[in-house]
């Protein structure tokens, strides 16, 4: 499917090649991703605000079944605030369950729309429906830490969700942690990936795949994909596969800086910020690999379902087969864990 809202790649690559490279390729961007005149002024309340009222509406018996010290370890997971899952409930309590008011309900509610871009409002509603009957039925959250006293966190987690919202008070990371995102409109989804609406990520990618020459695209090409799992960080001395974006040229380069935009455009600008602040540390993309993964090809037409985005700092996990896993871990440090 088309998205109305990707950027306008004609106006992208009317900037210089050089001013592409140098700046928005190795990290030297200035501006933010996707940022406009509407974004700039980001509506209030933000999610922490809305975070911090639903913590005040809590009981004293709410807060000791979702609440938790910063550092709670929990007795499967560890640290419980940093896990990560594609399917998996944080606290045993649903949103839309009689536990919650009505207003905490709303609060929650508003707080995901407030961390999701509201151009994506309509998709992400169209995943959870497909993927768990609607919002609220099959989400939980946490909260770690006191809102409006030092660091906090709230979680949110369900089938094929976690998001972060902590008001960058988790150090290093962006998005509070590593997220995961997906949908599955049919649990083993067509080539074309018919409903999906993260599909046209890889689309993205792959267009960028048809750009390589020869060499480039068999360097880029990886027999088997890695556990999905996997997003820890290798470091800048670690062993990555795939093509390195420094070898592209400023045309390819300048297409991956779009096939980027397209994973963060679905975030609040200030989550988008945090990424690329988090990228430039690490040397920017020209310190990344891409890998495209020819194994679970579906229908076998050399649109790579499952691909990679990695870094010193960031791991960008695409699974298309049999339908959309994406797992996500940014970081200005690469001695950051990842607990998943």
């Amino acid at each position: 499917m088309n998205d109305p809202h990707a950027v306008n790649r004609r106006q992208f690559l009317g900037h210089s090649s050089a001013a592409i490279a140098g700046a928005a390729i190795a990290g030297a961007a200035a501006t933010p991703l996707l940022s406009s005149a509407a974004e700039t002024a980001e509506a209030t309340p933000t999610a922490e605000t809305l975070v911090g009222r639903l913590y005040e509406t809590l009981s004293e018996k709410q807060r000791a079944d979702v609440c938790f010290d910063w550092n709670h370890q929990d007795p499967k997971r560890g640290l419980l605030r940093t896990f990560v899952a594609n399917n998996w409930n944080i606290t045993k309590h649903e949103i839309n369950d009689d536990f919650y008011s009505d207003e905490q309900r709303d609060l929650i509610k508003q707080t995901f729309e407030s961390i999701i871009h509201p151009d994506w409002h309509q998709r992400y509603y169209q995943q959870l429906e497909d993927d768990a009957g609607g919002f609220g039925n099959e989400q939980s959250i946490a909260i770690f830490g006191t809102p409006g006293n030092g660091k906090f966190e709230m979680v949110m987690t369900g089938r094929h969700m976690t998001l972060r919202c902590d008001g960058d008070s988790t150090d290093h990371v962006a998005f509070g942690g590593p997220i995961f995102y997906g949908h599955a409109p049919e649990f083993n989804e067509g080539a074309n990936h018919i409903d999906n609406v993260f599909w046209d990520q890889a689309l993205a990618a792959n267009e960028l795949y048809k750009m390589l020459d020869g060499r480039q695209q068999k360097e880029a090409l990886v027999a088997k994909t890695p556990r999905e799992q996997n997003v820890h960080f290798r470091g800048k001395q670690g062993k990555r596969t795939g093509l390195p974006v420094s070898d592209m040229s400023a045309d390819q380069q300048a297409h991956l800086q779009t096939v980027l935009q397209k994973l963060v455009e679905m975030y609040r600008q200030s989550d988008r910020d945090e990424v690329v602040k988090c990228l430039k540390s690490q040397g920017g993309l020209e310190a990344c690999e891409l890998a495209f993964y020819q194994d679970h090809d579906i229908g076998n037409d050399k649109v790579w379902d499952n691909w990679r985005l990695e870094g010193p700092a960031f791991v960008w996990h695409y699974r298309g087969a049999p339908h959309v896993h994406v797992w996500v871990n940014v970081a200005d440090d690469p001695s950051v864990k990842t607990n998943s």
